[in-house]
């Protein structure tokens, strides 16, 4: 990322909030050798006493307090993006985290690869976010989509999406030519992250395609992760990187 700078004053600052030395140490090195400025709290209190962060890496499992509670609290401060790190892996433990406010949640073992992508990708999701003024994206194909009028047009003509196409598209245009997983957009729209909707998903996003008509593979399938819209139709479908050592 290009925000990311080489001196440690340009380097954006993540807070690992973790109880486990052992896990810590490795996810601080981790992300110290790939230029970002990590902070650590082993408690729900040190994590809420910390100075301000870009980011928070928070495990749930905290020794003084359920994670759950800390991320919401954290949100209601400011809206910092959390990532949810945790051992939790069922699906009524993801929909808590992801409605409590986590940006992202990852299972624990995980691998360093998959954790840093997922970090660039609520990064970027952060960043790109503008909470006073919804997005107007007009791509030179011919899209246009206004958030704030929540319309979408193709060569001036309007596209008639159902309410749940448009909210895919819409979770899609505010990550910014982001991925965004599965369970953010199930979450999102749905209102769950149970695996069984995820076929209903996969027909929503070809039925959204196909209304989008030419423009319809700017939205890609970013394989074993989720979706993005792109505004170069000429990119591959891109796939997560592989994983690495777990953390």
């Amino acid at each position: 990322m290009t925000s990311r700078g080489k001196h440690r004053e340009d380097a954006l600052r993540i807070l690992v909030v973790e109880d486990d030395n052992r896990v810590a140490e490795a996810l601080a090195g981790a992300l110290r050798r790939n230029g970002y400025d990590v902070q650590r709290a082993a408690s729900a209190a040190q994590a809420l006493a910390a100075p301000p962060v870009d980011l928070v890496l928070l495990d749930l499992g905290l020794p003084d307090r359920d994670g759950i509670e800390v991320c919401r609290e954290l949100r209601a401060r400011g809206g910092v993006p959390v990532i949810a790190v945790t051992a939790r892996g069922s699906e009524p433990d993801r929909v808590r985290g992801l409605r409590s406010g986590a940006d992202d949640y990852v299972v624990k073992p995980f691998g360093t690869a998959e954790l840093l992508a997922r970090i660039e990708a609520v990064l970027r999701r952060s960043m790109n976010h503008q909470p006073r003024q919804e997005p107007l994206l007009t791509l030179d194909d011919g899209l246009a989509i206004d958030l704030a009028q929540r319309t979408v047009t193709l060569d001036g003509r309007p596209v008639p999406l159902t309410r749940k196409e448009y909210d895919i598209l819409a979770v899609l245009v505010r990550a910014g030519g982001a991925a965004v997983s599965r369970d953010r957009i199930l979450v999102e729209v749905w209102q769950t992250a149970y695996d069984g909707m995820s076929r209903t998903l996969d027909v929503h996003v070809a039925t959204l395609r196909g209304k989008l008509g030419r423009t319809g593979n700017l939205v890609r399938t970013v394989r074993g992760f989720g979706y993005r819209l792109t505004t170069n139709p000429a990119t591959p479908d891109s796939a997560p990187p592989p994983a690495a050592a777990g953390c």
